[in-house]
């Protein structure tokens, strides 16, 4: 994927709080990450919205099928994170 330069602002805790936890050249990588599983949010809760004005109330079945796949998806980030698909922090 083509990469390009951006400045953004963020606060300086934060920022240097990060910098220590990923060490030299991992800053750009933990932010990308951030901002995709952001938008991954940000289209779940589209998705959610839409559903909601298209069709009829979630029935109690529906709902626990769907918090059940919502806890899967915590699940496999989780694992990918912490078998070394994620970031890498400083060590």
């Amino acid at each position: 994927m083509a990469t390009k330069k951006y400045t953004v602002t963020l606060p300086e805790e934060l920022a240097e709080e990060i910098r220590q936890e990923v060490g030299p050249g991992g800053f750009s990588a933990y932010v990308t990450h951030a901002i995709e599983r952001q938008r991954e949010q940000d289209r779940l809760g589209e998705l959610v919205a839409w559903m909601q004005e298209e069709g009829a109330p979630l029935t109690e079945e529906e709902l626990a099928v769907a918090e059940a796949e919502l806890r899967e998806a915590e699940r496999h980030f989780a694992e990918r994170d912490a078998s070394g698909g994620g970031l890498p922090l400083a060590g």
